[in-house]
């Protein structure tokens, strides 16, 4: 039996491109003073999960899923997860979902609709894609699930739009505007918008998907991955040196930033009790401390590499030459 339309739980489905701003997204909402609760479900592209460390330490439920794209075998996964949440509803008013940045939506959105037990319990509230406004014209020609993305999105919040000139800025949105005219579109930096844009919007609109994409309920998965992009991922068990690891990392991504699309990694350096988040798209890089090691975790530096003509063992060479002495 269907619970009433209001006692449904409201899913926010968070996705866009490799490195356009989706943790920081989802940290700010998890972070922000708005007396709700969220179950979060992240999904990551690769064999190493950081993305799990990037989220900031809440009293909300993570749940990480690392076995690849959502759109495939995660289902089973997320229909699971659902599942379980709804046992426990009475302690979260919601749950968020970001995907992996290689991931199209559409299957995703299709859980809440295809499987019966999710679609009685829960209602799918709006699918919010963040943009990249540096990187787009350059994804949307490499990359056809960017092009999903925008166009699966009832929210688009265009970020790092400090990045581009106003010309720039204006282009990108008319590149949006001609994939998705529906959706509301946020510029923002660092992801900074206000929460009640994101969240509660009751925004999904399954007749205007069924416009252009008329199979969206057959259930089929023809997701077709890129082929070429590849993730590996390593770790250190010794701590890092700082300047070994900015020099490594600089001459990296210098070298082969066109081919990075994303770079993230959870750092122990040595003497320091904080663990240090870098992340990277192509050749623009940013780090902070996220907080403490905590006491008993083992001080494993982990780093992961997203991208095209990956050499594994340069790669495992120069993290590890990183170690301090």
């Amino acid at each position: 039996m269907s619970d009433t339309p209001n006692d449904l739980i409201p899913v926010t489905v968070l996705t866009g491109y490799l490195g356009a701003g989706k943790t920081t997204l989802l940290n700010r909402i998890l972070t922000e003073n708005h007396g709700r609760k969220y179950a979060v479900v992240i999904n990551e592209f690769g064999e190493l999960g950081v993305d799990n460390d990037l989220v900031v330490d809440t009293d909300e439920e993570v749940f990480e899923m690392n076995n690849g794209c959502i759109c495939c075998t995660v289902r089973g996964d997320l229909i699971r997860i659902v599942g379980g949440l709804m046992k426990r509803r009475e302690k979260f008013d919601g749950i968020i979902i970001e995907t992996t940045g290689l991931a199209n939506p559409a299957p995703v959105a299709q859980t809440f609709f295809v499987d019966e037990g999710v679609k009685a319990r829960t209602r799918l509230d709006a699918i919010v894609t963040v943009v990249d406004a540096k990187h787009l014209p350059l994804r949307l020609a490499d990359s056809h699930e960017a092009e999903d993305q925008i166009a699966f999105a009832d929210v688009i919040i265009l970020n790092k739009t400090d990045l581009v000139t106003p010309d720039e800025l204006e282009a990108v949105e008319a590149r949006i505007k001609a994939i998705n005219r529906h959706a509301i579109i946020h510029r923002t930096q660092r992801s900074e918008v206000a929460i009640d844009q994101v969240l509660n919007r009751g925004a999904f609109d399954l007749s205007r998907i069924l416009a252009f994409e008329p199979d969206f309920l057959d259930g089929d998965d023809d997701h077709e991955h890129n082929e070429d992009i590849a993730s590996l991922s390593f770790e250190l068990e010794k701590p890092i040196d700082p300047e070994k690891f900015n020099a490594w990392i600089g001459a990296l991504l210098q070298e082969q930033g066109q081919d990075l699309l994303r770079t993230k990694g959870i750092l122990s350096y040595a003497g320091e009790p904080r663990r240090f988040a870098f992340q990277a798209v192509h050749m623009i890089a940013d780090g902070d401390f996220i907080g403490n090691w905590k006491e008993g975790d083992p001080r494993v530096s982990r780093i992961v590499f997203i991208g095209r003509k990956l050499n594994r063992p340069r790669l495992r060479r120069g993290f590890e030459g990183c170690a301090a002495d």
